[in-house]
């Protein structure tokens, strides 16, 4: 391996055993650890019951991964003006991703510092010298450096026969890095490739996926597109064609589609809970809408969803066995299924509280609200985009900004924590249509626990209106940087420009911060924002603290019949006091 720690561990035999095989599966950095990797916890069950042994990991709980994340993030921060940070590590995740790939790729490098450059300047508009760079490039090697002695010490230790990686967009660098170095050491394991990274950034058909299965032909043996399970047990049981590399649901014989797997056949017994903050569920699959930036509804296809009272009754079951009050919900959206799931919980004995994705709801109101409330809903993650009519309405969004404002609002009495998404720089924004979008979150200020801003992203396909925007397309990078970025960026070229939308991004943040609303990113912001609900909000939900609390056991929410739902506090202007 080139650029990379110091190791004098040699290429091993590793035996196969009399009973089933041994099998690795891996999450790697980076990769919030939210909740226990799903996927993996989903194969682990499936496969044992067929008598292999597995092990799986999640590498992003590594506390020296982490340091040396915000170590990279903290020097980027010393070289960037403080008026364009943005929404600094949302948008800076893209110089992140972009930069641990070109680590582990360049041939030239005064290409790579060149590159890094590029990348810096195309996000937050600001140059950098070659010594920034270099600064930048050390915090990369130390990564790469410890991910050596990671994953060796790892199969040293496990010693499997098939290593398999889920991946997403920000963790790919890191499994080429990993399957790389596997092949190159134990060039008798079998690799296998899987996760969410196939339904955006490399869709099957995509240039970017030819692309990528030409470039990892030496050292991917195997890649699974969508549920795993049943090609892994194939590939296990030596069954999958030997000249195929490429898998779908396309290659899943009748009857091997698990769809909504049972509660009991996840296995996160390799996991401590407790190192997470939520546990995961999922009432549905897909999505019913069509917006113009999205993609969810191309990729997971036609919208389904479980009776809503399974759904209680495998979170209820899961509290029980873990003992974690808290849930993240998988569904792309609630509003399904929301009302009913509520009902359920309701009428159980258990109180649990439940964070999600919610669509602006046009029939929602105070009554509604705190039914939901009552049931359990905690936090509602709202797409609300744009403060400009024109802009939802070029979203194919089908909502007015009176239907926004009146579900951030009951929400908010309800006390249910809520999180506007926003989406800036939208082909066709104006300043004007900005400028509303500022207004809007000035409206809201006192109803909102947190906002995110995000930069209009462009996937080659999959999108509602990719269509009428590939003749438009260019490329983010340039051409002679794809040998070392492995993935092409795309983006729209018109009004507005890519530095007027980051520029919006920086002012949107900053207008944020002057209201005292949080773009909330780590713990302790999450900590401050949940404080300052509470002196809004006489109704707030409990604080993520009191709820991640070990052996801690809320249920105010089944109680909050009997009391008097009291108005929202109006604060002065201005910043809060933390």
């Amino acid at each position: 391996m080139r650029k990379t720690g110091n190791s004098n561990m040699k290429s091993k035999d590793i035996k196969g055993n009399v009973h089933g095989k041994k099998v690795v599966l891996m999450l790697l950095p980076f990769w919030t650890p939210l909740l226990p990797p799903q996927g993996l916890a989903c194969i682990k069950g499936f496969l044992q019951k067929y008598g292999h042994r597995v092990k799986t990991v999640d590498a992003n709980l590594d506390s020296h991964f982490k340091r040396l994340y915000d170590l990279y993030f903290d020097t980027l921060k010393g070289f960037i003006p403080r008026t364009r940070w943005g929404n600094f590590y949302n948008i800076g995740n893209d110089v992140w991703r972009e930069h641990m790939m070109a680590h582990i790729n360049y041939n030239d490098e005064n290409r790579y510092i060149e590159l890094v450059k590029i990348l810096v300047e195309r996000i937050f508009y600001s140059p950098l010298s070659d010594e920034q760079v270099r600064q930048l490039n050390r915090v990369l090697q130390e990564f790469y450096t410890r991910l050596e002695m990671y994953l060796l010490e790892l199969v040293e230790k496990e010693q499997p026969q098939v290593l398999g990686i889920s991946v997403y967009r920000d963790t790919l660098a890191s499994t080429l890095f990993a399957f790389r170095l596997i092949r190159s050491k134990y060039p008798q394991i079998k690799t296998v490739m899987g996760g969410g990274v196939f339904t955006i950034q490399m869709p099957v058909g995509s240039p970017n996926l030819d692309f990528f299965l030409e470039k990892t032909k030496p050292y991917i043996d195997k890649i699974i597109v969508g549920e795993g399970e049943y090609l892994m047990l194939r590939l296990l049981e030596d069954k999958l064609p030997v000249n195929q590399r490429l898998f779908t649901g396309k290659d899943l014989n009748p009857g091997e589609k698990i769809g909504f797997a049972p509660v009991d056949m996840f296995d996160f017994s390799d996991f401590s809970h407790y190192s997470y903050n939520y546990q995961a569920a999922q009432g549905s699959t897909g999505c019913p809408n069509q917006c113009s930036f999205c993609n969810v509804a191309s990729f997971y296809g036609k919208f389904r969803h479980k009776d809503p009272a399974r759904t209680a009754e495998e979170m209820i079951y899961l509290y029980k066995k873990n003992g974690i009050q808290l849930f993240y919900m998988l569904d792309a959206l609630l509003n399904p299924v929301i009302t009913d799931l509520a009902e359920a919980f309701i009428r159980s004995d258990t109180a649990l509280y439940w964070d999600g994705y919610l669509r602006v709801d046009k029939t929602l109101d105070m009554e509604k609200a705190l039914l939901w409330r009552q049931g359990g809903f905690y936090r509602a993650r709202i797409g609300v985009e744009s403060g400009s009519q024109k802009i939802l309405d070029l979203m194919n969004k089908g909502i007015t900004l009176d239907h926004t404002c009146t579900t951030i609002s009951s929400l908010a009495y309800a006390g249910i924590k809520t999180t506007a998404y926003m989406v800036v720089g939208h082909p066709g924004e104006t300043e004007e249509d900005f400028q509303q979008t500022l207004d809007l979150i000035e409206q809201l200020k006192n109803d909102l626990w947190e906002v995110e801003c995000n930069p209009f992203t462009y996937f080659y396909s999959g999108q509602g209106h990719s269509d009428q925007w590939n003749s438009r397309r260019k490329l983010l990078y340039p051409e002679w940087a794809t040998p070392m970025l492995i993935n092409r960026t795309w983006y729209v070229d018109g009004t507005p420009t890519q530095e007027q939308m980051y520029n919006r991004v920086y002012r949107f943040a900053n207008h944020c911060k002057k209201l005292g609303v949080s773009i909330a990113w780590s713990l302790h912001s999450v900590n401050q924002s949940d404080e300052r609900w509470k002196k809004l909000h006489k109704n707030a939900v409990p604080s993520v603290l009191e709820l991640i609390k070990k052996n801690a056991y809320i249920d105010e929410c089944k109680h909050l019949s009997t009391r008097r739902f009291a108005k929202n506090i109006q604060q002065d202007d201005g910043n809060f006091d933390f």
